[in-house]
């Protein structure tokens, strides 16, 4: 079953939250904001992962294109978008923008 991820970054730590195709949350967790680590945990908890939503921020460029060149279905989103992907009171919200973006979104994505 396809499994998205979207990555709430910080300079120690990422909060990773993955969910599957119907919505339901399938892994929630913290690791160290390392794209070597994230990777590990993308691949391990998610084996069918078919997007990653990364937030702006002043750790994206790093991890972005290393998490991109390890292999990982990732794209980056401007905060205002991410903040409602990683939401968890709502899943209805998040999963729009993970599945895939609308045009309005694309436009404000960084490199995807």
């Amino acid at each position: 079953m396809p499994q998205y991820a979207a990555l709430d970054v910080s300079n120690e730590e990422t909060s990773i939250h993955i969910i599957d195709e119907a919505g339901a949350t399938v892994w929630r967790g913290k690791r160290a904001s390392d794209p070597d680590v994230l990777t590990t945990a993308l691949r391990r908890y998610a084996p069918d992962l078919v997007r990653v939503g990364l937030e702006t921020g002043p750790l994206t460029p790093w991890l972005y294109h290393t998490c991109k060149a390890l292999g990982l279905p990732i794209v980056c989103l401007d905060a205002r978008h991410a903040r409602a992907a990683t939401e968890p009171r709502r899943v209805s919200r998040r999963l729009p923008l993970l599945r895939g973006w609308s045009h309005d979104e694309a436009q404000h994505t960084l490199f995807a």
